[in-house]
């Protein structure tokens, strides 16, 4: 089966009715799988598919359930694997909020992500946490989580912002993975060179 199969599988088992109402959807696990392939710790398989869940699906048997939980380790590993090669990361939804932001599908995306950095939220603030605070920003104003807080509702009344901060979400992505991954020593090719 190709992976294109596999992952046309998962979509149809994630965006089943039959899970958890706190079970994220395909386009929210996506998000999540994002943010745990930047997450500067690696999360325990067992740990991140239980809360993408938030309990134990109902597997017809136990090879759905193998398979299910393969196809979401190869995800996760095919976005890394996107970030790390500095290519802007194709979402799988529109990156438009619409008239009813919070039925759209880069609204699920964007709360999947926060999920997964909430799963190690110190871990994401620990380094630089400025930057990493900016870089965030935008998804953070997209989940519509934190619209409570003033400065976010002073964002969400801003249609044509909210919109400018939705499409520069994939090249953050990639922003977020070198700042979260990069090595702490730069390879010498990077340092400047003295002629």
């Amino acid at each position: 089966m190709s992976f294109a199969e596999q992952l046309t599988r998962l979509q149809a088992f994630l965006d089943a009715d039959e899970l958890h109402e706190e079970a994220l959807d395909y386009v929210a696990a996506h998000g999540y799988l994002t943010a745990l392939s930047i997450c500067p710790e690696q999360v325990p398989e067992r740990e991140w598919i239980d809360a993408l869940f938030a309990e134990p699906p109902h597997y017809r048997d136990d090879a759905e359930r193998v398979e299910t939980e393969a196809t979401l380790i190869q995800l996760k590993a095919h976005i890394t694997r996107l970030l790390g090669a500095d290519d802007d990361l194709e979402l799988p939804c529109e990156l438009d909020l619409g008239d009813e932001p919070d039925d759209s599908d880069i609204r699920g995306w964007c709360i999947g992500f926060m999920e997964g950095v909430f799963l190690r939220e110190a871990v994401w603030f620990e380094d630089a946490e400025d930057e990493v605070s900016e870089l965030l920003l935008p998804i953070m104003v997209g989940s519509g989580l934190f619209d409570e807080q003033p400065e976010f509702s002073d964002i969400a009344r801003d249609r044509h912002l909210m919109d400018e901060m939705i499409a520069q979400i994939p090249e953050l992505l990639t922003a977020l993975f070198l700042l979260c991954n990069a090595p702490e020593e730069k390879p010498a090719l990077l340092k400047p060179r003295h002629h």
